[in-house]
């Protein structure tokens, strides 16, 4: 009997995911309805849960920590839909499941930096709502920040002799950052229709209460 292939069954399950998340995520809110805080916690819990599923697809994974995987595209865009604060929520809750999932964890202050707040900033890209881009570009910007401190106060050991660790720290968080971010982006041109139709569904029943 052959074995099983757990890198296809986990591409399988994050598509699934990916899609069924997706579509939740993307529903057209009908009048009157998906402003409670009941749905905000549904669509946090599918942004979460869906960042878990696709942090574990990595296209690689650096030797101190970091890969290229989707796990921000969820985060963006509850943030975009929701605003910054749901989507700061959103992250930080997501960087807790990811220390849960993945730990890389050498000092206290360092798991707070390159796990909740980290994640955390991600949210931020919900104060742009009407330029999605931005918003992304922000996010990974500050994540990529957040991680460089977190290389230069903790894991400056593993500079090359005689190197800057602020530049060693920013080249290495960039290589999977970088990335990251620019996949992120292109995947939000394609879901921008669907932030455009709720944000426009959500100010059409303002105008009219």
């Amino acid at each position: 009997m052959n074995s099983v292939d757990w890198r296809i069954v986990a591409e399988v399950v994050a598509a699934l995911a990916l899609l069924i998340g997706l579509i939740r995520l993307t529903r057209p809110l009908q009048e009157g309805q998906g402003r409670g805080p009941a749905q905000v916690v549904t669509e946090v819990g599918v942004a979460v849960a869906l960042s878990a599923v696709l942090s574990l697809i990595r296209v690689f994974r650096m030797p101190q920590g970091g890969s290229i995987s989707l796990e921000m595209v969820p985060i963006f865009y509850v943030a975009l839909r929701r605003g910054a604060g749901t989507g700061v929520l959103a992250g930080l809750v997501l960087g807790m499941v990811k220390l849960v999932l993945d730990p890389y964890v050498v000092h206290p202050l360092q798991f707070l930096i390159d796990y909740p707040l980290a994640f955390g900033v991600l949210g931020l890209a919900g104060l742009f709502p009407g330029i999605p881009l931005v918003g992304v570009l922000v996010g990974g910007a500050l994540r990529l920040l957040m991680h460089v401190i977190s290389g230069v106060v903790y894991f400056a050991s593993y500079a090359p002799e005689g190197s800057n660790v602020w530049v060693y720290s920013l080249t290495y968080n960039a290589t999977y950052m970088v990335p990251e971010v620019i996949i992120a982006m292109i995947i939000m041109v394609f879901l921008g229709v669907g932030l455009g139709r709720g944000r426009g569904r959500r100010a059409a029943h303002a105008r009219r209460v």
